[in-house]
């Protein structure tokens, strides 16, 4: 056996909106998934990794239980490594400006990270992060 990718799956209260908010900080649609009212699909990066995104409804078909209320804790935090720091305040500006929110600037952190935490519209945790490996 040889696992060969891995998709995030996240409920969205809506699916244009997060597809809107992913794309304008750099996503790229998955074509081959199609378009669909419940649900949108993205690449990221360039190790198999799949973002779908499905409204709260099927979500929770499929999940076989409630949506978790991120407002109460956190969930998971996903981070997105970069080449470099300007990259970490770019996607910090971008996804600001498509409706996510932040109360954390970008910052070094333990001498050789530099990165920025922000929220979804939906308020997943989200670390755009880059490492220096040269300095760990």
């Amino acid at each position: 056996m040889m696992i060969k990718d891995i998709w995030i799956n996240l409920p969205v209260k809506d699916v244009a909106r997060a597809s809107a908010f992913f794309t304008a900080i750099g996503f790229t649609f998955n074509a081959q998934y199609g378009t669909k009212t419940d649900s949108a699909s993205f690449i990221v990066g360039k190790q198999n990794l799949v973002l779908m995104l499905f409204d709260e409804a099927s979500f929770k078909g499929f999940s076989n239980g409630e949506v978790a209320d991120n407002s109460q804790g956190t969930e998971a935090l996903f981070s997105i490594g970069v080449d470099n720091k300007e990259a970490v305040d770019e996607i910090a500006a971008k996804a600001i400006e498509a409706g996510g929110t932040s109360n954390h600037l970008p910052t070094e952190m333990k001498g050789w990270m530099y990165g920025c935490l922000f929220l979804d519209p939906d308020g997943h945790k989200w670390n755009a992060l880059y490492m220096d490996m040269s300095k760990m």
